[in-house]
């Protein structure tokens, strides 16, 4: 009798671990989840990655891979996107090898890593700021922030001449710890910085509508290499144009500012500035993603576009999308708020970076349209929600309430110095491809 007892007692107690194990394995097998994403980070036992909503999650895991590799990673655990390292369980991954990398800066990224690695947060804070130039103080401003780069207007140039300008931005470049972005928008005609000052260019440079009327396309091609050559020999290296923006109509506020053509001939305007640029030391920007429409002054106030999607990408898409095909650089992100895309502005929206870099495989850098500008100067803490809105570089006048907000987002974990990481690898990154910095290079 106690014999039996025993051995029901043993059975019991192997049949209550079954029981157990098979619970726990279970719960396990409940609580795992899939991420998926690309690479953008790989540091020893560290890697990055940036998901479908561009938020980005470090894990303590030895990848094999390479930055820019889609991945789907399984974990155990629960995500936290305001920790800088996952605490959760990598179980496996897949690597998904592309084929053909065709992001513009694949051959930098190693040197701007390299870069990042010795460089303090607020010199990476800075990297990400394309900074109105100020007033006064440009160079003590310059020691202690460590901008990106400058943005400058028609009144940093009154009155200058060639020697002058040169001056201004070489002092500029030699009180810089890493060569600046030097950036104007020489658009043409109504949006002149440099060509309306006459010691600097005879005349101003005419605008893409004029000079379509008046040679085509071959006009156009000549202009850009023209342009190009005088904002390089005054040291500019970026040109915030062309407008590839699609308005037909006089009504339209950007109407004088673009071509006036339709979706297609506009993307030949865009594909034939972008190529005539290259090679030429100064980069060339797209403007206004993902398209202005008929949309009011975005400077003054909130503008809405009402326009289904399906309208959007038929016709202002394209132009972005042959320019990016081009070869263009940079792109640079309106404040329009395009209610069929998200309900806010499009420099804060993470859906319109993914349109343009999901959809339109755009690889190079996104630019915030000014963050002082009357559509969204009232938005609170605007500058860490152009972050995490997925722009790379943010054009911005108050760069000082700018930057502490960043360290304030920072400190709350609202913002992960992950995330500055990733958008200053790519300014390095560019600025390695354009030759603004050569050092490290063999």
């Amino acid at each position: 009798m106690k014999k039996n007892i025993l051995l029901c007692s043993i059975f019991l107690v192997f049949l209550f671990g079954i029981v157990i194990t098979t619970w726990n394995n279970k719960s396990k097998l409940e609580s795992r989840a899939v991420l998926e994403g690309t690479i953008v980070n790989l540091e020893s036992d560290l890697v990055t990655i940036k998901d479908n909503n561009n938020d980005m999650y470090t894990f303590k895991s030895e990848i094999d891979g390479e930055v820019g590799n889609e991945i789907n990673l399984t974990y155990t655990g629960e995500l936290n996107k305001n920790k800088d390292i996952q605490d959760v369980v990598v179980d496996n991954y897949t690597v998904v090898e592309i084929e053909e990398n065709n992001d513009l800066f694949k051959d930098y990224y190693d040197l701007a890593d390299k870069k990042l690695s010795t460089m303090s947060l607020d010199e990476k804070i800075g990297q990400i700021l394309l900074v109105r130039y100020p007033l006064d103080n440009q160079i003590a401003d310059l020691k202690k922030y460590n901008f990106g780069g400058f943005v400058f207007f028609s009144k940093d140039f009154k009155d200058k001449d060639s020697d002058e300008v040169k001056k201004m931005i070489n002092d500029l470049q030699s009180n810089s710890k890493i060569s600046l972005l030097t950036a104007v928008d020489e658009e043409g005609r109504q949006i002149v910085r440099i060509s309306n000052n006459d010691k600097l260019v005879k005349e101003p440079f005419k605008s893409p509508r004029d000079l379509y009327k008046e040679g085509g396309f071959d006009l156009i091609k000549e202009d850009t290499i023209n342009k190009s050559k005088v904002l390089y020999d005054l040291g500019i290296n970026l040109n915030l144009a062309p407008v590839v923006d699609i308005a037909t109509s006089s009504s339209d506020y950007m109407y004088d500012r673009s071509i006036g053509l339709d979706a297609d001939d506009t993307a030949i305007f865009a594909k034939t500035v972008i190529e005539a640029s290259k090679n030429k030391g100064v980069s060339y920007t797209l403007k206004h993603f993902p398209g202005y429409g008929s949309n009011s002054d975005t400077h003054l106030d909130t503008s809405t576009d009402t326009r289904t999607l399906e309208e959007i990408m038929e016709k202002d898409i394209v132009p972005f999308k042959v320019g990016i095909e081009a070869g263009a650089e940079a792109v640079l992100i309106s404040h329009n708020t395009v209610k069929s895309i998200e309900d806010t502005p499009a420099s804060l929206s993470k859906k319109v970076n993914n349109l343009l870099t999901d959809d339109l495989n755009f690889s190079g850098v996104i630019i915030s349209d000014n963050l002082d500008m009357g559509a969204v100067a009232g938005i609170k803490d605007v500058i860490v929600k152009a972050i995490l809105a997925g722009n790379d570089l943010i054009i911005t006048t108050d760069y000082e309430t700018g930057i502490n907000d960043i360290k304030e987002a920072l400190e709350n974990n609202s913002l992960t110095e992950s995330e500055i990481d990733n958008h200053a690898r790519k300014i390095l990154a560019w600025k390695y491809y354009k030759g603004l910095i050569i050092e490290n290079q063999k």
